[in-house]
């Protein structure tokens, strides 16, 4: 199976970037194709045909993620994720695993800031168990008290490993927007707090279950080796009858303005070395400017060409982890909605000072925001972009496009805009690189929060 998944994989690849006929899309640009509509209970499908392998990947997206869920249940739209792995009215738990595994497919889910999605890669000719299989666990999930404990106790000792006891185990992912941001919905521990996941009812699941995954407030994306007409006529026998309800309410997850520089710090006694990390708020997504900040992401702190590597790795030596990026660590440039963060973030020599490192990112910062880029660098910017998006797009088991496709369905109605993403980077500017720099770059824009490691001195970071 992933033989026959990676060969779909380098055969989109292929289909996107062979030379075009005259009617096409140019060879530098993507040309998925996308039909797109919705079913009289909200639910919008998407699908798009690929025939190379035999090959097809169903993923459904629910609107639902990290910092839209309830105030006073941290964490619950994880804990929901793990439940909708625990059997449905007609297929009990280990049956969707089961049928996927037996197929010789893959599946997994997971929840980001603004979604929780879903998705089985499998042969061809498992189409219609699938979306049988999806439709029955949207529509009728098991939700009872011997599953929700059981899930309790997973998402539990989950914390436990991947936070509480992992060195690092919360930076800067889940630290630094709780630090930078004020609005609830962006600054709450989404991993979860323990005592609240504990506190989770029956009825508090089932009532989420009615909130958020219902058909109108979901995006179905099939890709790959299917019929379409067949493959509408299954949707709509699967998914059709469940019902849809009222428009699902989004809580206001707007950020005000960050006026002044925000700086904290924690103790982390498992921590072998310091951690320096930064955040700065960036431009709407979709906008001109969100492109620009794209592409000084590139230029920035991607890749071994970039300015804070060359800086930070190369001259100072002050580190060899640099990491950094938009939507860093829960996803990617493209795939949230709402208030987000470019981020930079690293470990260090504990000889090495908060002072110096400042010293050392200004310096690099303060150079994009007071002089244009050169055209040489801003074409290699674009360059990297379309490599990172094409590289997205052929991802085994079609996730990097089942995801493109699923999210600009999903918060923009349009999941077409997929084949449009490399003109809004081709429009940017070194004039509007500088704007952008200059506007979102600031001092008083910037968020740091440090790693002190559990055997430095008492008093924290200097």
């Amino acid at each position: 199976m992933k033989r026959l998944i990676s060969a779909t994989a380098l055969a989109v690849v292929m289909a996107f970037t062979a030379a075009p006929p005259a009617h096409a899309a140019p060879a530098d640009r993507l040309d998925v194709p996308v039909t797109y509509y919705t079913l009289p209970n909200g639910l919008k499908v998407v699908l798009s045909r690929n025939t190379t392998s035999p090959i097809v990947t169903v993923s459904v997206y629910y609107g639902i993620g990290f910092r839209v869920e309830p105030r006073d249940r941290t964490g619950f739209a994880h804990l929901f994720e793990h439940l909708m792995f625990q059997g449905s009215a007609h297929a009990p738990k280990g049956t969707l695993i089961g049928t996927v595994t037996n197929a010789g497919g893959d599946l997994n889910g997971s929840t980001r800031f603004d979604f929780t999605n879903y998705y089985e890669a499998v042969p061809s000719n498992a189409l219609e168990r699938m979306l049988w299989l999806d439709a029955d666990r949207m529509a009728r999930p098991v939700i009872d008290d011997t599953v929700l404990k059981n899930q309790q106790g997973v998402v539990g000792n989950e914390v436990k490993v991947n936070v509480l006891n992992r060195p690092y185990g919360s930076w800067p992912w889940i630290d630094l927007p709780m630090a930078a941001n004020t609005n609830w919905y962006n600054s709450h521990n989404f991993y979860g707090d323990l005592k609240e996941i504990e506190a989770a009812t029956v009825p508090d699941a089932r009532a989420f279950s009615t909130a958020f995954y219902r058909p109108n407030n979901a995006v179905l994306v099939i890709a790959g080796d299917f019929d379409e007409a067949s493959a509408k006529a299954m949707v709509a026998k699967y998914f059709g009858p469940i019902a849809g309800g009222a428009p699902v309410v989004q809580p206001d997850i707007s950020e005000p303005p960050q006026t002044a520089a925000r700086r904290q710090s924690r103790v982390d006694p498992l921590a072998p070395k310091p951690g320096y990390s930064i955040g700065y708020h960036v431009p709407p997504r979709g906008t001109p400017e969100w492109f620009a900040m794209g592409l000084l992401d590139q230029i920035l702190v991607q890749g071994e060409d970039s300015r804070l590597y060359r800086t930070l790795t190369q001259q100072t030596k002050i580190t060899g982890d640099l990491a950094g990026g938009i939507n860093d660590g829960l996803g990617n440039l493209f795939n949230y909605r709402g208030p987000m963060l470019w981020d930079v973030w690293f470990t260090h020599d504990a000889d090495r000072s908060d002072a110096e490192i400042t010293a050392a990112i200004d310096k690099v910062i303060d150079e994009a925001r007071s002089h244009p880029v050169s055209a040489a660098e801003l074409a290699r910017a674009k360059v990297k972009m379309r490599s990172s998006l094409y590289g997205y797009v052929s991802q085994s088991e079609n996730t990097g496009l089942v995801d493109l496709l699923a999210v600009y369905a999903l918060f923009d109605n349009d999941p077409g805009a997929v084949n449009r993403l490399g003109e809004g980077f081709d429009k940017v500017t070194p004039e509007l690189m500088l704007k952008v720099a200059q506007d979102y770059l600031r001092p008083e824009q910037r968020t740091t929060f440090l790693i002190v490691p559990g055997a430095a001195p008492a008093g924290g970071a200097k």
